[in-house]
C-alpha cells in the first residue's frame, strides 16, 4: 500500500509541475493589464537573440491573446515596455536594466 500511496504523490507532483511549466509560471510573458474585452500582455527578448520578433516567447504571447479572445483579436500598439532592474549590493548604485519586455495591447473581436 505505501508504494501506491508514494506512486500516487509522484504522480501528482509531475502533473503539478507539468500544469506549472504549461501555464507559463514564470514572468517570461504575462498579462500585464486586462478587461473583459482587451488586455496588454509583454514578454521577454534579447536583441542580440533575435529582437522583440524574433523571440520565442512572442509564439506564448501569442497564444496568450488567442486564450484570452477566441473569436480573434487586433493588435492595437505594440513596443518596449519597462522592464525589470537588479538590485545593487553597493550603496548609493542604482541597479542596471538587465531584461527588456515588448508589450502588445490587444481587443478581442
Amino acid at each position: 500500500m505505501d508504494l501506491c500511496c508514494r506512486g500516487n504523490a509522484v504522480n501528482a507532483a509531475l502533473v503539478v509541475t507539468l500544469l506549472c511549466l504549461s501555464a507559463g509560471c514564470s514572468d517570461a510573458v504575462t498579462l500585464v493589464k486586462e478587461t473583459a474585452t482587451s488586455g496588454v500582455v509583454s514578454y521577454l527578448f534579447k536583441e542580440e537573440r533575435g529582437g522583440p520578433m524574433g523571440s520565442p516567447h512572442r509564439k506564448e504571447a501569442l497564444k496568450v491573446m488567442e486564450k484570452k479572445c477566441p473569436s480573434g483579436y487586433v493588435v492595437l500598439k505594440e513596443g518596449e515596455v519597462q522592464g525589470y532592474g537588479s538590485m545593487s549590493s553597493v550603496e548609493g548604485q542604482e541597479g542596471e536594466v538587465t531584461g527588456r519586455r515588448w508589450g502588445m495591447q490587444f481587443i478581442c473581436k
